[in-house]
């Protein structure tokens, strides 16, 4: 495991301290998971900024859009065969025992 040294402002120190405390657990310990929730959060806002840039390109760009549009209807085509795949199993099994 690495190791981290830090300065902290007195009042950053002092709240460290109270929250370990009632926590029961160590600063580094407290740190460590503010660390990994800060980060985890940093990686998921660059996610989401990444989709919205793709979608906006998406909307944006016309031969992209007639792209996207051909893909989604050869979707929903699967889609509604496989929903009425379904629709018969669920015949089927209640017809099976009867």
């Amino acid at each position: 495991m690495g190791t981290l040294t830090l300065r902290l402002p007195e009042q950053l120190d002092a709240r460290l301290t109270m929250f370990a405390k009632l926590d029961d657990s160590s600063r580094s310990e407290l740190v460590r998971t503010a660390l990994e929730r800060f980060l985890h959060d940093r990686e998921r806002e660059k996610l989401m900024a990444g989709m919205v840039e793709s979608a906006k390109f998406l909307a944006s760009n016309p031969d992209a859009r007639t792209e996207s549009m051909t893909i989604s209807a050869e979707f929903a085509i699967a889609d509604s065969e496989t929903l009425d795949l379904a629709k018969d199993a669920h015949v089927m099994h209640e017809t099976w025992w009867k």
